[in-house]
């Protein structure tokens, strides 16, 4: 059995981002649930762990001080409070009492799975709260606070480790793009629905870098109504050779539900199916990786798919129904899930044809721009 460990605090569950807010955070819990009904929080090579809260230095390694300090401030507050300059109190980033406790944590959260990798030697992490990957130096934007990701590959870039940042979230990796804009020893990937007209807004195939990180900063914007095919396609002939070819010490990978075609917030249409390959071809790497949570506002969805990722850091094959049990108790809730597993799923022949015409499109434009890069020139040619 692999050596794993799975990251979480019951602290989260003390914050509340508002009832009608997407963002719920007991899809924790749901998932911790499912996790235990399938028998995967006892497993012989594991290890739960807590974590503590980033410090503000660790914070200030990409945020500014005035955005920390106003952070703090309305943190500490019973007054309703916003500042729309830091990107704080409007209806994605709303503020509350204790946010930057509840923030913090999570940072501290992905902060330590990647030191479980760096010091411990775990091979695989899963951090449950993690992947707010929309925070930017000072501003909070898409209901993210902290930049968590970027926190902890900057600690790990202190320890002179080369890190690839996987952004499979149906929105653009904004935040951490940014912070690692310029430099050549992170490789940044971000599969996501095209910003044309969809947040954050960016996420082209020509942002590709600047200075010692051009070519080091890829993006494979997908039409909406993208489904499990394509997006297996995405994966294989762009991120998995990248993958390979850069070889990191360490993945860090933003996994999010929200791709899927049930989630009220996007329009991709992948399902578990391709989720649950690429999660597999992930592990098959061999490469130490730290898988973080993401995005997803159909709660089931996220259960299921961090479920299936944690299976796959464990090398543990899971049955395609959901445990009776389980159902059965979901259902009292009004979920009508009975399988972990989907078929796989194609979109409408119309909609798929767009899609895919744009997916060959973008994949020749990385094939020309990045892979040269990464890869080097003559193996780019051939693949």
């Amino acid at each position: 059995m692999p050596r794993t460990a799975l990251v979480y605090s019951s602290r989260f569950e003390q914050f509340s981002y508002g009832s009608q807010h997407p963002f719920q955070l007991h899809r924790y819990g749901l998932a911790l649930e499912l996790l235990e009904a399938y028998g995967l929080l006892d497993l012989p090579g594991m290890e739960r762990r807590d974590c503590a809260p980033v410090t503000d230095e660790q914070i200030l390694s990409f945020h500014t001080p005035a955005y920390l300090k106003r952070l703090k401030e309305f943190s500490a507050s019973d007054e309703p409070r916003a500042d729309f300059m830091f990107g704080l109190g409007d209806a994605d980033c709303p503020v509350f009492k204790g946010l930057y406790d509840y923030a913090a944590l999570g940072a501290g959260a992905t902060l330590e799975a990647c030191r479980l990798i760096e010091e411990e030697r775990f091979e695989s992490v899963l951090s449950l709260a993690g992947g707010w990957h929309h925070g930017h130096p000072a501003r909070a934007s898409g209901f993210c606070y902290l930049n968590d990701a970027v926190i902890a590959i900057n600690w790990l870039r202190e320890r002179g480790r080369r890190v690839a940042y996987l952004d499979l979230d149906a929105h653009h990796g904004d935040g951490v793009q940014e912070g690692f804009y310029a430099d050549d020893q992170v490789l940044t990937i971000s599969l996501h629905e095209s910003g044309v007209y969809f947040f954050p807004g960016t996420g082209f195939e020509d942002e590709t870098g600047i200075e010692r990180g051009q070519g080091y900063s890829v993006n494979l914007p997908l039409l909406a109504h993208t489904d499990d095919p394509l997006y297996m396609r995405a994966f294989d002939e762009v991120v998995y050779p990248l993958l390979a070819a850069f070889n990191p010490d360490i993945i860090v990978a933003q996994i999010g539900a929200d791709a899927f075609r049930t989630d009220p917030l996007t329009r991709l249409e992948i399902t578990t199916h391709s989720y649950a390959y690429i999660m597999r071809k992930l592990q098959a790497l061999q490469i130490p990786w730290v898988a973080l949570g993401g995005g997803g506002y159909d709660l089931m969805n996220t259960a299921r798919a961090w479920t299936i990722a944690w299976g796959a850091m464990n090398k543990v094959a899971l049955p395609p129904r959901l445990p009776a049990a389980f159902v059965k108790k979901i259902r009292q809730q009004g979920y009508p899930h009975t399988m972990l597993l989907d078929a796989l799923h194609w979109a409408d022949e119309h909609d798929r044809g767009l899609a895919l015409d744009a997916l060959e499109r973008s994949i020749n434009v990385i094939k020309k721009q990045i892979f040269p890069v990464i890869i080097g020139g003559e193996l780019a040619v051939l693949l």
